[in-house]
């Protein structure tokens, strides 16, 4: 055990041992619940996979904690933690580090993490969220989002483990000695007409993409026209965890310093996943390569409705104006085809050179891919965390929104990969 999460677990422990106890003693318990001098005294804590809390202290009611930053700079805003022992009581969580709570308050898990619901705005007010209890409740999970870890990828690929148009292999071994798979979806006997590259949690944190990849690649794999047309001509590849590492290990991966996994495509790459794949891409596309969406989250709330809006999907806009001009043909055919209720509109689109999108160097995934011969449409897709105007971002919707990607890239691909070339010989910025 490395010193820094001895030290998180020795202080969690004294807050279970000592300060907890008074809680338990001092709050009040639901109708019905059962008796204090029963009941254990409540332990919060984030010793699982991808589990994130620093608990500063406990005052009866209200427990003050904030989300361990690590090697991540400044403020960002991830957090994931568990409170067991806590059967009948009313708490109030203060986060002390800034405002880390969503547009939809924090997801909830009452059956230890596998089913998730929003817990709301009403439970909500600016840093602080209040939850009671069920009497029988002794394992309740609170995170910033809805988690997806590596055994959420174990499971999707065991529920298609006899597909014959779905396959994995080893990508990398990580810095911390995790394997790192990549899959291949699709047309994988003899050669496709078109290859497409899919990527996913450059920065850890972003968990809502994780889904709405996977509903990519169930409509590959489904008895549709679309999967049909798609396994047929299409082989895709998929890196589904590139900071594998900090997935499991719950940090923030956004910033991280020196750079992040998404900030590791200029130079030498300082990460395996990002350096295997920088090796492997160019010689597995063949000059076929025709799409790359890397797919992230945006800030967890706010914007309004203009562009970059964290509460509306996104594209992000590459500074060559050729490419732009692809991928908002691309964004165009998705709002065309799009069925599920997460609802794109071309008008969030961030262009380069506004708000954030300025960065001069391409030291990102999608810069790079947009740089690679046959690329037609290079881009970074935001999904937002919980809500996209108006609609709530579940694991169901956000599948959804995947099945509706899919359609997209056939139909790009049908339209625009057959009677186009794409000019290789422009330099990225």
């Amino acid at each position: 055990m490395n010193t820094r999460n001895f030290r998180r677990r020795a202080f969690l422990a004294s807050c279970t041992a000592g300060a907890v106890s008074a809680l338990a003693a001092s709050c009040p318990r639901a109708a019905g619940g059962p008796s204090q001098d029963v009941t254990p005294a409540p332990r919060i804590d984030c010793d699982f996979p991808g589990g994130n809390i620093l608990v500063e202290r406990i005052d009866g009611c209200d427990v003050y904690l904030r989300q361990d930053q690590r090697d991540t700079p400044g403020f960002w805003f991830y957090w994931y933690f568990r409170v067991r022992g806590a059967a009948g009581s009313t708490l109030r969580f203060h986060f002390t580090a800034g405002n880390v709570i969503g547009a939809r308050g924090p997801a909830v898990s009452t059956d230890g993490g596998q089913t998730w619901a929003w817990l709301g705005m009403q439970a909500v007010e600016g840093a602080t969220f209040v939850y009671t209890f069920g009497a029988q409740a002794d394992d309740v999970r609170f995170c910033l989002g809805v988690p997806y870890l590596e055994a959420h990828l174990r499971s999707f690929l065991a529920r298609h483990a006899d597909h014959p148009n779905l396959k994995t292999e080893p990508h990398c071994t990580t810095r911390k000695g995790r394997k790192t798979l990549r899959l291949r979806v699709g047309r994988l006997d003899g050669t496709p007409e078109h290859r497409v590259l899919l990527t996913c949690r450059h920065h850890c944190c972003e968990m809502m993409a994780s889904y709405a990849l996977e509903g990519v690649l169930e409509a590959v794999l489904a008895e549709t026209d679309d999967g049909a047309w798609l396994r047929r001509r299409v082989e895709v590849l998929v890196v589904p965890l590139v900071d594998h590492d900090g997935v499991e290990d719950g940090d923030q991966g956004k910033n991280r310093q020196p750079h992040d996994h998404n900030r590791d495509y200029l130079g030498e790459s300082i990460y395996p996943s990002v350096a295997a794949l920088r090796r492997h891409v160019p010689k597995w596309s063949q000059g076929r390569l025709r799409i790359a969406l890397d797919m992230h989250c945006p800030w967890i709330r706010g914007g309004g409705d203009g562009p970059s809006s964290n509460e509306r999907i996104f594209l992000v806009g590459n500074p060559a104006p050729e490419i732009w001009q692809r991928q908002q043909e691309f964004g165009r055919v998705l709002q065309q085809v799009q069925t599920g209720s997460l609802v794109y509109d071309p008008k969030h689109n961030i262009p380069w050179g506004q708000a954030w999108n300025t960065a001069e160097e391409p030291r990102c995934c999608s810069r790079w891919t947009a740089s690679l011969p046959g690329v037609l449409v290079g881009v970074t897709i935001e999904i937002p965390y919980a809500n996209a105007g108006g609609r709530e971002v579940t694991p169901h919707t956000a599948r959804r929104l995947g099945h509706d990607l899919a359609r997209a890239i056939r139909r790009y691909l049908e339209t625009h990969a057959a009677t186009r070339t794409p000019d290789t010989t422009f330099t990225t910025r």
